[in-house]
């Protein structure tokens, strides 16, 4: 028996909802009991279009039985009204697919909004039975029939033959005799539905132009700034702070965009004429970062250039520097830093003369500072100099509705640059949404460089996606049948072998298969096939 775990996703539940059911059990983690999950909370989530969203959203803890003699009438009247020119009018004013088959199974009636959807014409399928359309292809599965057989309504995914996915859910009319009469199937479409979530998402988006923020060489590799509900108040703080020289400290993990959010504040300060200069400490030797920071007379230490070199500071002298992963600075240095964060002067490696410089500072870090200063490893006169503002920059996995302009930006950005024409579907856009995003944009940008230089086709489908993203069925959740089992796993020890050896060649050997019958598996499951030389 199928087992429904919090973590699954609504697509997941309707997938394998157990037919005849109106209810099942859901449980934590833990194997715990935590509520169930209903018929009517699934078709409440289809219609939010909350496909990827975790059933733990939608559980209750008492469950309703369901009444069907709510949809009970008598034959006669039933036929009348579907017989009647006002019945026809409504249903194709429909924007849902809507398919009505008799209690035998046979087709009765489809609405327009079903024949765009599926591209299945009327005079194809009318009295046809739903196991012709099955036999033909047409539709992977009927929710009609088991409606039928099991008396009650029925929530499934099924793919149409023009290889779309649709939510289908099948409610029974049943007699006064508790037999079934007609069966109404309502219709959704989830590319459509993709589509509507993220139309709406767009518009609590709002979006700046960079070209008109950032001076001369800082435009590079910057279109726009995605602000999103989550990064307003950030944006907000920003424009505030931005307009004073206070000291700010961007703190978040890695990747989430606090060398942007530095740029831009530098651009809307009244610097923004003048230089901004980005260094991260923790990517230059310890033995350097002196040297870089501050310069070094002639003849300072072995090596060192018979002139002298000015350092970063002087450098930036009237304007902002950035220095990110400030938790990596050596402590010996960190008072040599508070010399200039609180007086602006600071001395040359192998000199006694102070310099004054006048320079905004910014620091970030993905790394705890309170906690470094209490470890010791980061002085806490320094912290509090520094951390005059500080942002809280939110992960990439907290923010996702920048998660799709983000992805149609850098697209953008990679087709023009390796003259392309890449589009990604809805469906593997609203799959990325949901994707942890543990690199946060950084890896974002890499993914979307990835997938314009090594797909074939225009568009970028999910199975284009590399196989630690590529969506798979929980492993919590059991299939149905014999050969669903089989598929699962062979699909499931494909993938390993193809991490493992990184070769069909070698990964065919590896589960003693020839690797022509390897690359057909792959294929079948929709398994993405990079270029092999060998």
């Amino acid at each position: 028996m199928t087992k429904f775990y919090s973590d699954m996703t609504v697509e997941e539940a309707i997938s394998c909802f157990p037919i005849g059911s109106t209810e099942v059990e859901v449980l934590d983690d833990s194997e715990d009991f935590i509520g169930f999950l209903t018929i009517e909370a699934l078709s409440a989530a289809v219609q939010q279009s909350d496909l990827t969203k975790p059933i733990s959203h939608f559980i209750t803890v008492n469950a309703p039985l369901q009444n069907l003699r709510n949809y009970s009438i008598p034959y006669d009247q039933f036929q009348a009204f579907f017989e009647s020119d006002l019945c026809r009018v409504v249903f194709n004013a429909l924007y849902d697919g809507v398919y009505i088959t008799d209690g035998d199974g046979t087709t009765l009636f489809i609405n327009q909004a079903y024949q765009r959807i599926t591209g299945i014409r009327e005079e194809e399928i009318i009295g046809k039975p739903m196991s012709y359309l099955i036999e033909q292809g047409m539709i992977s599965v009927s929710a009609s029939l088991d409606s039928i057989r099991t008396k009650n309504q029925v929530t499934l995914t099924q793919r149409i033959r023009n290889g779309r996915k649709i939510i289908v859910s099948a409610t029974p009319i049943l007699s006064p005799q508790n037999e079934v009469i007609f069966v109404i199937n309502s219709v959704r479409d989830i590319t459509e539905l993709i589509r509507m979530k993220y139309t709406i998402d767009s518009q609590k988006l709002s979006f700046q132009p960079i070209s008109q923020l950032l001076p001369g060489s800082e435009q590079v590799n910057l279109q726009e700034i995605i602000i999103g509900p989550s990064t307003t108040p950030l944006f907000k703080l920003a424009d505030k702070v931005a307009k004073t020289d206070a000291k700010i400290l961007l703190q978040g993990e890695t990747g989430v965009g606090k060398s942007l959010i530095a740029k831009y504040i530098h651009a809307k300060s009244s610097r923004k004429e003048k230089i901004f200069l980005e260094l991260n400490c923790g990517a230059i030797p310890a033995n350097l970062v002196e040297s870089e920071l501050f310069g070094y007379e002639p003849g300072a230490f072995t090596g060192s250039l018979k002139n002298g070199k000015m350092g970063i500071f002087e450098k930036v002298n009237g304007g902002t520097l950035f220095l990110d992963e400030i938790g990596d600075l050596p402590l010996e240095l960190q008072v040599k830093l508070l010399k200039v964060v609180e007086e602006n002067k600071f001395m040359r490696v192998g000199s006694t003369e102070m310099k004054e410089v006048d320079v905004r500072l910014i620091t970030a870090t993905h790394r705890d500072l309170a906690s470094l200063v209490q470890e010791g490893s980061f002085r806490e006169d320094l912290y509090y100099r520094l951390n005059i503002v500080s942002f809280e920059v939110p992960p990439l996995r907290q923010r996702k509705e920048e998660t799709i302009p983000l992805l149609e930006m850098y697209l953008k950005k990679f087709n023009e640059k390796y003259n392309e024409k890449k589009k990604m579907t809805p469906e593997c856009y609203e799959w990325l949404t949901n994707y942890s995003w543990p690199g946060n944009i950084r890896e974002l940008a890499s993914l979307a460089e990835r997938l314009v230089v090594t797909t074939y086709d225009d568009t970028i489908d999910l199975s284009n996606l590399p196989s630690f993203i590529q969506p798979v069925l929980s492993k919590k959740t059991t299939t149905h049948s014999l050969k669903e089992a089989v598929s699962e796993l062979e699909r499931s020890l494909i993938l390993n072998a193809m991490k493992k050896y990184g070769t069909t060649r070698a990964a065919a050997i590896s589960l003693d298969i020839s690797q022509s019958a390897l690359v057909q598996k792959m294929k079948k499951f929709h398994m993405r096939l990079e270029n092999e030389s060998n």
